[in-house]
């Protein structure tokens, strides 16, 4: 089965998990990634299974490249030339002393589209900081009132995530763009929005609102205004309980008789009581109702009564869930040289044309000779004659 981007050449220049992963995106999806791995190589081989390597360079090609010499700039000249995208997180000086900053890369390819991450954006008098996920973070007001009062903020490292899927939109928007026009152009996600819009609710109502110590400074869980919503009470054994009812008079009923409060309390039996009146009384009970029992009772309870609650989970618990399994969210995966492993899988489901694993990810160098012969129609005497020089390996 055809995948939407399986006619599309994308050259990955990349150091960064997040932006890696963001051309993997698009490999899923049928695009012939090829990665350009810098001779000399200055970093050391992974022992044991390279997990990351597998997740972030999956279905993508080597090609192993000294650009400094006259020679290996013109392979990668002619490789920037020939790719329809050119993904890429290094600073603008490198790129512009190789002549592939997005006037170079244009004037190789006039309809290229050229995406790239940066820390703080394109413009501005940062535009020129490094791409580092937690500065950026630090910036956008989020970390402070993630945790506990008192506790230092807390950096989550969502931001880059986020990152990963724009930049992929970006430069699919980008390519819709030019089949319709002809014309490329440059794709910008920073660190900085896709950390802005990481905490977009919070960020949204501080625009809105211009003030208010809610959106600026962290709430205690037993300060929530809605004990039903948004409030966290341990389990007996320690796991978190998560409630999402913030229509308390739909869900009253039923969750009441679950945790042991008659429906008509007096104290409870109106929403005003629960979220005002009465807002502490109501968690100081539900405290000592779920410190009753573990997470494991309490989960099976939400269930059955077809309740809006949870209970919080560490990372083995989507490692074996069946419902990350079937939809591909975690794949199964057999090794050449460490067998059965399990990774993250595909995140975009599409009916027709979906992601899949071609490949896991190459080694260093791997797709050189090919990739000169397929797309910059090199014979194998020239391939070779690169070979000796040091050109390429």
């Amino acid at each position: 089965m055809s995948r939407p981007l399986d006619d599309v050449v994308v050259l990955d220049l990349t150091r960064l998990f997040c932006t890696s992963l963001s051309a993997a995106f698009l490999a899923d999806f049928g695009a012939r990634v090829v990665r350009l791995e810098l001779l000399p190589l200055t970093t050391r081989a992974a022992e044991g299974w390279n997990c990351e390597a597998d997740l972030i360079h999956r279905n993508k090609e080597s090609l192993a490249l000294d650009p400094h010499s006259a020679q290996g700039r013109a392979v990668l000249h002619a490789l920037v030339g020939g790719a329809d995208v050119l993904i890429t997180d290094w600073s603008v000086p490198e790129l512009q002393a190789l002549g592939i900053d997005y006037a170079g890369a244009a004037a190789l390819r006039p309809d290229i589209v050229f995406g790239r991450l940066s820390g703080f954006g394109p413009q501005g008098p940062d535009s020129g900081l490094p791409p580092v996920d937690e500065l950026a973070a630090a910036r956008t007001g989020m970390m402070p009132i993630l945790p506990q009062p008192g506790q230092p903020p807390v950096y989550t490292g969502a931001g880059a995530m986020h990152s990963t899927a724009m930049l992929a939109f970006g430069v699919v928007t980008a390519l819709l763009h030019r089949a319709d026009s002809g014309e490329g152009q440059a794709v910008d996600v920073s660190l900085f929005g896709a950390n802005m819009y990481g905490a977009a609710l919070d960020i949204q109502a501080f625009l809105a609102i211009g003030k208010g110590d809610r959106l600026l400074n962290p709430i205690s869980r037993l300060d929530v205004s809605n004990p039903m919503s948004g409030a966290l009470y341990p389990s007996a054994d320690g796991r978190w309980v998560t409630l999402t009812m913030p229509d308390t008079d739909r869900w009253w009923p039923a969750f009441s008789a679950i945790v042991g409060i008659a429906s008509d309390d007096p104290r409870f039996d109106t929403h005003d009581k629960r979220t005002e009146t009465h807002r502490l009384d109501l968690i100081h009970a539900l405290e000592a109702a779920f410190a009753t029992r573990p997470g494991s009772h309490w989960r099976q309870v939400f269930e059955d009564k077809q309740l809006s609650a949870d209970v919080i989970e560490r990372f083995d618990y989507p490692a074996s869930d069946p419902q990350a399994r079937v939809n591909r969210y975690i794949v199964e995966l057999e090794h050449p040289s460490f067998g059965a492993v399990r990774s993250l899988g595909f995140p975009i489901y599409l009916s027709e044309g979906t992601a899949r694993l071609d490949a896991l990810a190459p080694c260093m160098g791997q797709h050189t000779a090919q990739v000169m012969r397929d797309l910059l129609g090199y014979s194998e005497d020239a391939i070779h004659a690169c070979r000796k020089a040091g050109v390429v390996a």
